[in-house]
């Protein structure tokens, strides 16, 4: 049994998340930013089922180590990292003001940087590691009024791509989650554009993205299987493979959106291996399968 550690275990995808886990007879810690706040219920029902929690602000790096050092002493040393913690935003683009997509970049992409700084030290010293990543189909792909959001996921995997070739000599394998949209608290509090003064000059547009938002509800109500289970079910499955087999991506879908991004993964795997080769780094892929 693995000591797993989950960022933003109180959230959409990392609660189903550490059930599972917990279920699985994993030993499990987690993060949250209050504890004691408006998820405290659920924070007090994960413990009782055995989750150890530490409070952890990923925006702030003394809190993210400090958040990081008590999980590896509650946890009596670390396996797994399951770096979760994100935020989601929508609405047109331009009404983005820079402020609104340094707060989504703050959690999805420097959020994730600090995490991975706080973690590597202990990972490279027992010269073994896992960390899995939530990023999102729309990481892979750019859809009308989720720019922000796609912008940071698309850094996201960029940098994941650095750290599944830089960490190989470390013993330290990298997995990718990519889920389609989920029915969870994630939609309650997405970041939306502050710039209402631009908003008129669109027009009647300004009125579609909370159209599309109607209907993209309606779709998910209608997809019984579109749901953050299914990503629990895949973090079980990713952490039952043998080391150093597990696939670098992950794809969760059930919207039938899925295969078309699984296609472009292939293609994409192609030619990174091509391209690394070529420069005689291709064994610097091997802890995937």
């Amino acid at each position: 049994m693995a000591r797993i550690f989950i960022t933003g275990i109180s959230g959409g995808l990392g609660l189903p998340t550490a059930r599972a886990l917990l279920a699985q007879g994993h030993t499990v810690a987690g993060s949250a930013r209050s504890p004691d706040g408006r998820n405290a219920a659920t924070i007090a029902a994960l413990q009782e089922a055995g989750a150890r929690i530490v409070t952890m602000d990923v925006t702030d790096t003394a809190s993210t180590e400090a958040g990081m050092a008590d999980a590896i002493a509650a946890l009596d040393g670390l396996d797994v990292l399951f770096n979760n913690a994100g935020i989601g935003a929508y609405g047109i683009q331009e009404l983005m003001t820079p402020e609104d997509m340094t707060r989504v970049f703050d959690v999805n992409v420097m959020g994730v940087q600090r995490v991975m700084r706080a973690a590597l030290p202990h990972f490279r010293a027992q010269g073994r590691g896992t960390v899995l990543y939530t990023s999102s189909l729309i990481g892979r792909i750019a859809t009308p009024f989720y720019g922000t959001y796609s912008a940071s996921k698309w850094a996201l995997e960029a940098i994941v791509e650095c750290y599944r070739t830089e960490l190989s000599d470390f013993g330290i394998e990298s997995c990718l989650i990519e889920p389609g949209a989920m029915p969870t608290a994630f939609f309650d509090a997405m970041v939306t554009p502050t710039d209402t003064q631009r908003e008129a000059a669109y027009g009647d547009f300004a009125a579609i993205p909370a159209l599309s938002a109607q209907g993209l509800a309606q779709m998910l109500d209608a997809l019984p299987d579109q749901r953050p289970e299914r990503i629990a079910e895949a973090v079980v499955a990713l952490l039952a493979l043998p080391f150093g087999q597990k696939p670098f991506r992950t794809v969760v879908d059930h919207s039938g959106i899925g295969p078309e991004i699984e296609r472009y993964n292939a293609a994409l795997h192609d030619v990174t291996r091509t391209v690394l080769t070529r420069f005689g780094n291709a064994d610097m892929l091997r802890l995937n399968a």
